[in-house]
């Protein structure tokens, strides 16, 4: 399999909860995590902890001011935004090499403008026409895992317990 690095990227999460899962998430597929503030909430908050248990020592997490901040420090990097204004679909995307998948905030999304500069590397998760959106961490699972499939999940444990086979 090729390589491939995959980085996500939350603009100001909101939900403590939701920021836990995913960190938990990009534990178990080695994934760095990039949380662009202000965040809505504390980096010590026991729901975060809690929803991201003991998995804390097991991601890289980069903080960054803005969102200006972290284009500055990640220039002529491949950003994929994840947004429902895209009209492209995730299973599109090349996972090779060093992804940054880009997902906005619980509430409001990414800013338009940075839509608009960037709307060839905005991406979908297609769904129904009435549901407004996904859950935050949800979204990010299923294109995390998406970027493993499409690797055939190199890296990671493929078989469980020998015990019921």
């Amino acid at each position: 399999m090729s390589s491939f690095t995959l980085n996500v990227v939350l603009y100001q999460p909101e939900i403590p909860q939701n920021t836990g899962n995913i960190a938990r998430t990009c534990a178990a597929v080695g994934a760095k995590l990039h949380l662009i503030k202000p965040l809505g909430f504390s980096v010590k908050d026991r729901h975060l902890k809690r929803a991201g248990l003991d998995y804390w020592h097991m991601v890289d997490i980069f903080y960054y001011d803005d969102l200006t901040d972290f284009f500055e420090k990640n220039k002529g990097k491949n950003l994929k935004i994840i947004t429902k204004k895209a009209s492209k679909s995730y299973d599109k995307i090349d996972f090779t090499g060093e992804i940054f998948l880009i997902f906005g905030k619980e509430t409001t999304g990414l800013p338009e403008n940075i839509l608009k500069d960037n709307w060839n590397q905005c991406y979908r998760i297609p769904m129904k026409e009435d549901a407004r959106s996904l859950n935050l961490s949800n979204a990010v699972a299923i294109l995390l895992y998406e970027a493993c499939r499409q690797k055939g999940f190199d890296k990671l444990q493929l078989r469980g317990s020998k015990e019921f086979e």
